[in-house]
């Protein structure tokens, strides 16, 4: 067990990681694991989350629209991304469901801007291949 003063000592610690730069809850462990006992990690991150500090699927729709908004990428891409930060893959299906439209077109119009910038560069079959890659969908 630990006291209430050094609950608050590392809730400060881990609440500054995580407000310095958006963190998601694995992040947050990995940390911090070896630095804080593991029953009050577990106790911190629970009142980070309930406290709307550490959330996740918030975490994926800020991720998905910096993306979006300076990269060409595909949805699978995106995905991939996540899941490297240790997001849950239903909590990844569950935005890219719900925002299925507007990602269809995100990707639609990466796989344009990506196809003029490659077109001096590269032959139709390898900027196919490129895209195929990349995890553009073939039907697109």
């Amino acid at each position: 067990m630990y006291t209430i003063q050094e609950f608050d000592k590392q809730k400060t610690k881990v609440f500054k990681y995580i407000t310095f730069k958006k963190r998601t809850e694995r992040e947050v462990r990995i940390k911090f694991q070896k630095e804080i006992e593991e029953e009050m990690l577990e106790d911190i991150i629970e009142y980070l989350k309930e406290a709307g500090y550490i959330n996740d699927y918030n975490y994926v729709e800020r991720q998905t629209h910096e993306y979006m908004a300076l990269k060409n990428m595909s949805i699978k891409e995106i995905q991939y991304k996540l899941y490297q930060k240790g997001i849950d893959k239903n909590t990844i299906e569950e935005y890219i469901s719900k925002n299925k439209e507007e990602l269809e077109e995100y990707e639609r119009q990466s796989l344009e801007r990506i196809k003029i910038k490659k077109a001096n560069q590269m032959s139709e079959e390898e900027i196919k291949t490129y895209l195929y890659k990349k995890g553009y969908n073939s039907e697109i």
